[in-house]
């Protein structure tokens, strides 16, 4: 049973120094967050890619795949979620090649935590100000023929009307306002339902299949996509 459980801010943590990830690990989560950790460059960016974060902290020397280039690739399909580099050398060359790749912030090794955790809230701040914002600033929210529109609360595909339930349009909007970005369950339970709902996070799956009959069926390309293990993400087949 969900009892409204306040959903932690959720970081991935890619470096291949065991003694400082675990290092992190214990201080973040003594901070309230949930990490998660991968100790080398292709299990980082599968994880980054695959599912939902809030932040990732993400060292440049690393095996198989170095930060520099984890970035790169991560940034393709992901503009938005903060990354802090890390990087041993203090060297102005690494820290363009980071911060032209799309990084959002660098931290040099060695390092405080408590600038490090500064860091991380000024980053997670930043992202909530800016989501917030666009968000208040869009009134037309679209992917592929589907349109969305606040100011009506009306929603067409392909020139057509949906007549969507108010929770059915509150859990599609949130979809949208996050499109091609992985939601867990918990996520959706508390900005649809809110952190007072009593219940399962069931009612997710129920709702999603509502919604997806009425803006899926009789419509060419799928969009709601299931995340398996993690939970959901709206985006055009094929992306």
């Amino acid at each position: 049973m969900n009892r409204g459980k306040i959903v932690q801010k959720r970081i991935l943590i890619i470096d291949d120094e065991v003694k400082i990830s675990r290092l992190l690990e214990l201080e973040l989560t003594h901070e309230g967050y949930e990490v998660e950790l991968a100790d080398n460059g292709r299990e980082g960016l599968e994880k980054a890619q695959h599912q939902s974060w809030d932040l990732i902290i993400l060292d440049i020397m690393l095996p198989e795949l170095n930060g520099v280039e984890v970035l790169r690739r991560l940034r393709k399909v992901d503009l938005v979620t903060p990354v802090i580099l890390v990087t041993a050398r203090n060297t102005t060359p690494d820290k363009v090649a980071g911060l032209d790749q799309g990084a959002n912030d660098y931290i040099t090794k060695p390092f405080e935590i408590e600038e490090l955790l500064a860091r991380i809230r000024a980053n997670i701040r930043h992202r909530v100000d800016e989501t917030l914002q666009q968000g208040q600033n869009q009134d037309v929210l679209e992917i592929g023929s589907l349109v969305l529109n606040r100011k009506s609360r009306s929603v067409k595909r392909e020139g057509q009307d949906i007549d969507l339930t108010p929770k059915e349009y509150d859990l599609l909007l949130y979809l949208l306002e996050n499109k091609n970005h992985v939601l867990s369950r918990e996520q959706i339970i508390t900005h649809v339902w809110g952190y007072d709902f009593f219940g399962d996070t069931n009612i997710v799956d129920v709702y999603i299949r509502y919604v997806r009959k009425k803006i899926e069926q009789n419509f060419k390309g799928k969009l709601i996509q299931t995340i398996r293990g993690v939970g959901y993400c709206i985006r055009e087949e094929g992306q």
